[in-house]
């Protein structure tokens, strides 16, 4: 009998994911994870990890499997929270979620989980795995949930083969209506729950607050940039190479706090990420104003009118050759090669076409159609069909 600990949340997905494990003929234990409980960053008396963790243990009761709670706070603190702050120190914006998957859940949490003798780890993700051989070796495959609106492949996009050989994702053929009717069937605490919201440590905590903790506030200006700008007519040189092109067309632009008017303040442009538009507070402009960059070295949020601005997009993005991952590593570009795929650069975007470029010092990728809030420090995954088969940090 094939043991099994799944990543018990306190949520409906994996306490469903648990039960159809049971069905299926496993020996299931349920573990949840503590990752946070620094209260000098809760903003709320709710401390939503204790009444996750009793939803946790009441769904194990119910099924009648082994319980236990496993706290890896001083893991999350390092891997994740110090890497959100030194990104958004240096104006980027990261993606905590993708990097608790590949850091917390399927490193740390699978190392106990095999520690205590299983054969898989299992969690409540919207994604699917399947396998195929290639040149006689057994290839893991990422597969897209069946569920259109749910599907969460994007968030597993960093994970390896050595991972993905050791996961299990039992409700990735489901969609959500019928994951919560199984749960009302079994009648199970969670069946009813909200879906949780935010990071996936912080909970009820709030992004600015929480970086608040660490960056210190300082006054900066809000530049408004027009869209009839000359920054956004850059001639391009005559005998580039096409090399020389995509790092034209992928390049951030040169903005200069003296390009545009002052239309408000900010308490610091590392709160702030591009595509963004709420949080700005600057009234009487007759259109929504857009965050089209930001500078943390002068401190400086640039914006633009409407969310056809030109300066919120652009046709290409770079990935530093460190950077570039591969889940599908038999489908590794060589230097030189190029690939066509589908890709997105946030969680739920529609796939956009695109094509591959790898260079000797990272990887170029091209979308056919200009793609709005490129974000630095974001993931770009890449499919075939609806495979996950690579993914990059944004540069």
């Amino acid at each position: 009998m094939k043991r099994v600990v799944v990543g018990l949340s306190g949520g409906v997905d994996s306490s469903v994911a648990a039960y159809l494990l049971q069905q299926q003929g496993y020996e299931v234990i349920g573990l949840f994870m503590k990752n946070w409980h620094d209260d000098s960053v809760t903003i709320s008396n709710e401390c939503p990890w204790l009444e996750d963790s009793n939803d946790a243990l009441l769904v194990a009761e119910k099924l009648g499997i082994p319980f236990q709670t496993v706290d890896l706070s001083e893991e999350y603190k390092e891997k994740i929270v110090d890497y959100m702050f030194n990104e958004y120190e240096k104006g980027r914006t990261p993606n905590p979620d993708v990097l608790c998957n590949r850091e917390i859940k399927f490193d740390v949490f699978m190392k106990i989980a095999l520690s205590l003798g299983a054969d898989f780890v299992a969690t409540g993700h919207y994604c699917q795995k399947s396998e195929i051989e290639v040149d006689g070796k057994t290839v893991y495959q990422l597969i897209a949930g069946a569920d259109n609106n749910k599907d969460q492949s994007y968030f597993l996009c960093q994970l390896s083969q050595e991972q993905l050989s050791k996961s299990l994702f039992p409700i990735g053929a489901l969609t959500k209506p019928e994951v919560r009717e199984i749960a009302a069937e079994m009648d199970l605490v969670t069946a009813e729950k909200k879906d949780s919201q935010g990071l996936c440590f912080i909970g009820k905590v709030r992004l600015p607050e929480f970086l608040q903790q660490k960056l210190q506030p300082k006054d900066g200006k809000i530049v408004q940039i027009d869209k009839n700008d000359p920054v956004y007519t850059i001639e391009k040189p005559a005998g580039l190479s096409f090399e020389e092109e995509l790092k034209l067309e992928s390049k951030k632009r040169p903005y200069l706090p003296t390009m545009g008017k002052v239309v408000g303040k900010h308490q610091g442009a590392h709160y702030f990420t591009v595509g963004q538009r709420k949080g700005l507070n600057v009234g009487g402009t007759k259109d929504p104003l857009f965050i089209i960059a930001t500078d943390v070295e002068t401190n400086t949020i640039y914006t633009g009118l409407t969310s056809q601005h030109p300066g919120l997009f652009k046709k290409a993005l770079f990935i530093e050759k460190s950077e570039v991952h591969w889940i599908r590593t038999d489908l590794t570009l060589k230097v030189g090669e190029t690939m066509e795929v589908i890709a997105r650069i946030r969680y739920r975007q529609p796939l956009q076409k695109a094509i591959l470029h790898q260079f000797e010092d990272g990887m170029y990728v091209q979308f056919e159609e200009a793609q709005s809030a490129i974000t630095e420090g974001q993931f770009v995954a890449w499919y075939f069909d609806n495979e996950l088969v690579g993914s990059g940090v944004i540069s």
